[in-house]
């Protein structure tokens, strides 16, 4: 079974990295990683609204949302390739395929590939909390490491 599945994977895969026209702009891929960011974000408010002193948490839910965040996570740092280093300061920006993420960002990569992988899986052990008081704490971990992250590698000019 593993043999036929390697050999169909061998058929399907190219044999090597693919050149570097057939690699997707830049911009576009600053783009896809800005709506998967705005996916991660849509998910966090939804969790957030239902935790606020004035909503009610349905912890199914709740954790359905934080499971898609710890996916999204993991993939995050591969929308990052080195060609997506842009940024420029007093450049003028588009908002939606210009960069905001910090020079560092790349120089320490080490460091935001961890961040993000911490950030999952705090994301993942909250979509599997058994109590509501255990969920509440792990999402108020991930919020903090997701507001570090945004400070140490988000650039406003």
């Amino acid at each position: 079974m593993a043999a036929a599945a390697i050999a169909a994977l061998m058929v399907v895969l190219p044999a090597g990295p693919a050149a570097a026209e057939e690699l997707p702009a830049a911009k576009d891929t600053i783009f896809a990683r800005k709506i998967l960011m705005g996916a991660i974000d849509m998910n966090m408010d939804e969790i957030e609204t239902m935790l606020a002193p004035e909503g009610k948490l349905a912890l199914a839910d709740a954790q359905e949302h934080a499971e898609t965040i710890s996916t999204m996570l993991m993939a995050f740092p591969h929308m990052f390739p080195a060609a997506t280093n842009q940024w420029k300061a007093g450049a003028e920006r588009d908002p939606a395929t210009d960069t905001f993420a910090s020079p560092e960002l790349w120089t320490n990569f080490k460091d935001f590939y961890q961040r993000a992988t911490e950030a999952s899986k705090i994301a993942w052990d909250a979509s599997r909390a058994k109590r509501p008081a255990d969920f509440r704490g792990l999402i108020g971990q991930l919020r903090e490491r997701c507001n570090a992250c945004h400070a140490a590698n988000f650039k406003t000019e």
